[in-house]
């Protein structure tokens, strides 16, 4: 039997890079069972990038005046996601990550996440298969061409 899939969703993030000094890190923010990247549903007529941004500033309290965005990076992932609810639907998720740039560790205050972390850049490091790994993938092969 297939599944259905019953709508689609467009979702944007950011992957922060800290770069202070010599080392490089990258904000992880955890639920209850995994880890994330600050992400969140587009409300409707609202574009990809402003999703990430208010997203951004929601979950973390980061504001778009304090990161510095990379105008030649955009990732896009697409895969089914089941949501709860009283009648269970299969969705077909499109996520579009931007990265941006922090030179100094900003006060973070969570809304949504028990915790965030500063992970050490480490582009090998297996996080989340499914969707962190990737978007690790791509912004080491976009840093490596500048």
């Amino acid at each position: 039997m297939s599944e259905q899939i019953s709508g689609k969703v467009n979702a944007g993030g950011f992957f922060l890079l800290l770069e202070d000094g010599e080392h490089r890190r990258f904000l992880l923010l955890r639920h209850a069972n995994r880890w994330d990247l600050p992400k969140g549903h587009c409300e409707p007529d609202e574009s990809f990038l402003d999703a990430a941004i208010r997203e951004l500033q929601e979950e973390t309290g980061i504001r778009r005046e304090m990161i510095a965005l990379d105008p030649d990076f955009m990732f896009e992932l697409s895969y089914t996601v089941q949501y709860r609810a009283q009648t269970p639907q299969t969705s077909q998720k499109v996520v579009r990550y931007f990265l941006a740039y922090l030179r100094k560790k900003p006060q973070i205050t969570l809304t949504e996440h028990l915790s965030a972390h500063w992970m050490e850049w480490n582009p090998s490091k297996q996080i989340q298969t499914e969707t962190i790994d990737s978007v690790i993938s791509a912004v080491a092969s976009h840093l490596e061409s500048r």
